[in-house]
């Protein structure tokens, strides 16, 4: 005998990005738009481009005094977990609040750029670089610094600023961090071990060091801000995004018992790591789809994160074209609001959900993507990481 699973129900959607902010006015501008319509920077960190946001009144969701002392990625992750309480309908009821778990994705803070400018010139001239290091930290960098760069700040100020007061943990780790983050909050709901919880992240892109840390590993996309698929072409590469996305999630019994409305129902999550030889790693994206829910001759739309990033793109695009058929109609909505890294796969579950509960799917983003014919009742939301780990999850329509 097997215990029943409770289904785990969208409730509510926080979402900040290039295009603004809010679930509604996400689809109103993405469902029918293409790749030229996404708010881009050329010039700021040229020759490298990116997704930048608008100017967002941070007070409509957190007091000045909050936000003193908070870095630019902290405000987009409060900002959307608040967005998505509102959403919810529980922003305001203590109850809920006092007892709702939360799962953050998250990175590290900003750093002190005058530092490290000074030792990267330095190294230029030695070749004792280690030493180098060792000399200048103790004495450069300020300790509180340090405490300003933990990644579960976002979860913390997020408990303060909007009373989510339950249990908490943040991950961290780039795209995989919004995968796991996803898979942890789906199965506590699951299995019963929370009733109802607030999961997500957010990522500042617009900061010189992030821009220096990515390239360093010849990851962005030089001279060029094309849709993914066209990026290729190309060579590929990689344009980051500034965004914040955050969910609303509960079981079923719980959502029903205060009369909530779902957005859509995720029924599978599947998740895996390695390195990224390419028989492995075509055989990692095959094991995942063989562990979702899908019948042999299903075909759902699909929504991918994938980053632009040559080698793994090309290989989950092949990977979903090979299982599902050239036709797949795929939508890589990082064409649209770039890579945001920690909050990628969150970002790309609540595109499928809005799609589900508006009952329509994305038009293709650029002229290689394929049309729907029929609004689908599921979505695979398939992500993979820059430089390691991927996931997918199966959204579905719920009754």
């Amino acid at each position: 005998m097997t215990d029943k699973k409770n289904d785990v129900w969208i409730t509510g959607i926080g979402l900040v990005s290039c295009f603004g902010e809010g679930a509604d006015a996400h689809w109103e501008k993405l469902h029918s738009a293409d790749a030229a319509a996404a708010p881009i920077d050329r010039e700021t960190y040229a020759p490298y481009a990116v997704h930048p946001l608008p100017e967002i009144d941070w007070t409509a969701q957190m007091s000045r005094k909050d936000m003193r002392q908070m870095e630019n990625w902290q405000r987009i992750g409060t900002y959307a977990a608040g967005l998505a309480l509102e959403d919810a309908g529980m922003k305001e009821v203590e109850e809920l609040v006092s007892t709702m778990d939360l799962v953050v994705c998250a990175g590290g803070g900003e750093r002190d750029l005058e530092v490290d400018t000074e030792i990267l010139k330095e190294a230029k001239t030695r070749n004792d670089r280690d030493l180098i290091l060792n000399e200048r930290l103790p004495q450069d960098l300020r300790p509180t610094l340090f405490l300003a760069q933990l990644s579960n700040l976002m979860a913390g100020n997020i408990s303060i600023v909007h009373k989510v007061t339950g249990s908490s943990r943040t991950y961290m780790g780039e795209e995989s961090a919004g995968v796991t983050a996803i898979r942890d909050a789906v199965a506590r709901i699951s299995h019963g071990q929370s009733s109802h919880l607030l999961v997500g992240g957010g990522y500042n892109a617009e900061r010189v060091d992030l821009f220096l840390n990515i390239e360093l590993g010849r990851y962005l996309a030089r001279d060029s801000a094309a849709p993914v698929q066209e990026r290729q072409e190309a060579g590929g590469g990689m344009v980051p995004g500034s965004a914040g996305a955050f969910l609303v999630l509960e079981s079923e019994d719980h959502a029903r018992a205060r009369g909530a409305k779902p957005y859509a129902k995720i029924s599978a999550i599947a998740s895996d790591l390695g390195g990224r030889d390419e028989d492995e790693t075509t055989a990692r994206f095959n094991r995942m789809l063989e562990t979702l829910p899908l019948d042999r001759d299903s075909r759902p739309a699909i929504l991918s994160g994938a980053s632009g990033y040559a080698g793994i793109t090309g290989l989950e695009l092949d990977a979903l074209r090979s299982r599902f058929g050239m036709e797949a109609a795929i939508r890589a909505y990082t064409s649209m609001i770039g890579n945001p890294i920690e909050a990628n796969f969150p970002f790309g579950i609540a595109l499928a959900a809005m799609a589900l509960k508006n009952g329509g799917f994305y038009e293709p983003f650029e002229p290689a993507e394929k049309p729907v014919k029929i609004p689908p009742s599921s979505i695979l939301v398939s992500t993979a990481g820059h430089y390691r780990g991927e996931g997918m999850a199966m959204v579905e329509a719920a009754s």
